[in-house]
């Protein structure tokens, strides 16, 4: 008997505020996952929006939505789970759509599935994706809290902010030394996931993620 191949529809997002890498690179690797595993995508869903937007705030997501559920898509591929959403909240709110619908959400770079097989409920899955989500959040929002006080401390010991001479040399230098960083960082891992596979501390990772979205 020939095996049905399953339809799938790929999410891909990069931020519109500082994060300038191509969601191109997302596509990519989950097209090559899709092709691999006999999956067919039916459709690609790419988004250029900042992650502090609610769900009803972004069109891209909310079209993919409408568009799984009409043509009854069972799978939704992403890179991550801040493809998703930034936002804990937002996160398990289109997660909870999604499974109210029998429609599963893939996390490539944990390897995680909402649902089974059979279109229930993972309940493994989703308590990972609630803690890594909540953990994401929680990184996020302390080093915009280490910047903020860096620069805050900087200023007030008499600093000034701005670029220094050989500034732009520096950070060409550094991307050239941490190659493999840079590619994984490209193909849209996370700075834990990076900092796992490398040996590098994820502070080390976070620098070079700063010097990639200024290009």
């Amino acid at each position: 008997m020939k095996q049905e191949i399953k339809e799938v529809v790929i999410f891909a997002r990069v931020s519109s505020t500082g994060d300038r890498q191509d969601y191109q690179r997302q596509v990519n690797d989950l097209t090559d996952y899709a092709t691999r595993n006999g999956m067919k995508v039916k459709r690609v869903f790419a988004e250029k929006v900042s992650g502090g937007k609610r769900n009803e705030e972004r069109e891209e997501l909310m079209n993919m939505i409408a568009y799984v559920k009409e043509h009854k898509v069972k799978k939704i591929l992403a890179s991550e789970l801040s493809r998703v959403g930034r936002n804990t909240l937002q996160v398990l709110k289109t997660i909870e759509i999604l499974n109210e619908n029998g429609i599963s959400l893939f996390i490539q770079n944990y390897g995680i599935e909402t649902l089974t097989d059979e279109g229930k409920i993972n309940p493994m899955s989703q308590l990972l994706v609630t803690i890594l989500a909540e953990i994401a959040r929680m990184e996020r929002k302390t080093i915009q809290e280490r910047m903020e006080s860096g620069y805050r401390n900087y200023r007030e010991n008499g600093g000034k902010v701005g670029r220094k001479v050989g500034y732009r040399k520096d950070e060409r230098k550094l991307l050239q030394e941490y190659v493999d960083e840079v590619k994984l960082l490209r193909k849209g891992y996370s700075l834990r996931n990076v900092a796992k596979i490398t040996g590098h501390s994820v502070s080390t990772i976070q620098k070079i993620k700063l010097v990639l979205a200024k290009q």
